[in-house]
């Protein structure tokens, strides 16, 4: 089964054609990231225009790479929750025109559930039932994934998301937009002991995280430092701040393993590509527990993943008509349809 599928959640417009759940076809991406370096973050409006001007052209080079004709796609689906509200909508009403002109199938998926299943693509032994982190800009989840199409939500933030803190950071100490990848890097020249930024625990909720404190506890050792006329060391800054991150969510995500009696753990999304992240999880793991973690080129947004979980969905008859909107916040929990 090829399904062509759509991702435009947030600032990277996405097509792709996978087979079968797991075999991508062709995939093709454009990034938003040098428009949107200068304000030093996605500004919504400009992100839902850039998408209408390139959609339609990223349309017709993915079927072209593909080598396939419009005969052989089989269903269309669509990132419809959750994300950017007006990038969402232009991903989607493109996806119900394609799906009414051809007659196909329109399948709805969540944009979680699609970062989980980018780990189908690269792990064709990988199947549920499994223990799953997504770590992004805009979440920070602890799901237990029952089965292709159910979740179960164990831990979750309580405010800012992983990603969103790390992009902070590297705001704070000057780093280039989007900060996540260049704060990595930094990070990897500093001591992560050098400074002791907070790790919030919940006792009533252990697994779930907050991050708006050390976002603040960073924002306040660097301006402190700088209006006594001292530089901190910025790659050490770096270092710190990203073990107290990436410290929290490994603690959290083995620990509720081991409590749930997890084997296999997943992690999805745009932080799990944070080499500390990953050195953590590997050294930290059981060794009677299997860890996947999708290869970079997986782990931010892209139209394979949407592809990928709407096989599963399909599968479970989980098919929208054209009365299908676009949904700004939705529960991994929930279906769409």
């Amino acid at each position: 089964m090829n399904i062509l599928s759509f991702e435009s959640s947030c600032d990277e417009t996405a097509v792709a054609i996978v087979r079968d759940g797991r075999e991508v076809v062709a995939s093709t991406v454009i990034s938003q990231i040098d428009i949107h370096k200068v304000y030093g973050g996605v500004v919504p409006e400009i992100a839902s225009r850039y998408h209408i001007e390139k959609i339609s052209q990223l349309t017709e080079e993915c079927i072209r790479q593909s080598g396939l004709s419009e005969d052989e796609i089989d269903a269309v689906a669509v990132t419809a929750a959750p994300g950017l509200i007006g990038a969402l909508l232009v991903g989607l009403n493109f996806a119900k025109g394609y799906a009414y002109a051809r007659n196909l199938p329109l399948i709805p998926v969540h944009h979680i559930r699609a970062h989980v299943a980018a780990n189908y693509l690269a792990y064709p032994e990988l199947k549920p039932p499994f223990l799953a982190m997504i770590v992004s800009g805009g979440h920070s989840h602890i799901v237990l994934v029952k089965n292709y199409t159910e979740y179960q939500i164990l831990g979750r933030t309580k405010d800012d998301a992983a990603g969103e803190a790390f992009d902070k950071g590297a705001r704070v100490l000057g780093l280039p937009y989007p900060g996540g990848v260049h704060m990595d890097k930094l990070a990897k020249e500093g001591n992560p002991k050098a400074i002791q930024f907070p790790k919030v625990r919940f006792k009533e909720d252990p697994y779930d995280f907050s991050f708006s404190g050390v976002k603040t506890a960073i924002v306040n050792y660097v301006h402190n430092a700088r209006q006594k006329g001292e530089e901190p060391n910025l790659a050490d800054v770096a270092a710190s701040y990203s073990e107290a991150v990436t410290g929290i969510l490994a603690e959290n995500f083995l620990r509720c393993a081991k409590d749930y009696d997890q084997k296999t753990l997943v992690i999805a999304g745009g932080v799990s590509a944070n080499s500390m992240l990953r050195e953590k999880l590997l050294a930290g793991k059981e060794q009677d527990q299997q860890l996947f973690m999708p290869p970079l080129s997986l782990c931010g947004d892209n139209g394979a993943m949407v592809g990928a979980q709407a096989y599963y969905e399909f599968k479970a008859g989980n098919t929208a008509g054209l009365d299908l909107n676009a949904l700004s916040a939705y529960s991994i929990e929930k279906q769409l349809c």
